[in-house]
């Protein structure tokens, strides 16, 4: 079987009817945010366990929300 390209994979999107096109971008955004919920929760499960074994340090909530508006 012939790799995949994105060109490719284009194309035949394109080709697609528009309400089947529509589908796939449907289709394509929940899979993506499914995967970004996988990906946050493995990231919490991970921050919760480091913080349990003592790796990381409770902070003031003001601290991280300061923080985090100095890094946008």
């Amino acid at each position: 079987m012939a790799a995949l390209t994105l060109d490719r994979v284009l194309t035949d999107a394109e080709a697609l009817p528009a309400e089947e096109q529509e589908m796939l971008e449907s289709l394509l955004r929940r899979r993506r945010v499914e995967a970004w919920r996988q990906e946050t929760a493995a990231e919490a499960k991970r921050a919760v366990k480091a913080l349990r074994a003592g790796k990381l340090k409770g902070q003031p909530v003001e601290n991280v929300i300061a923080r985090l508006r100095a890094a946008k």
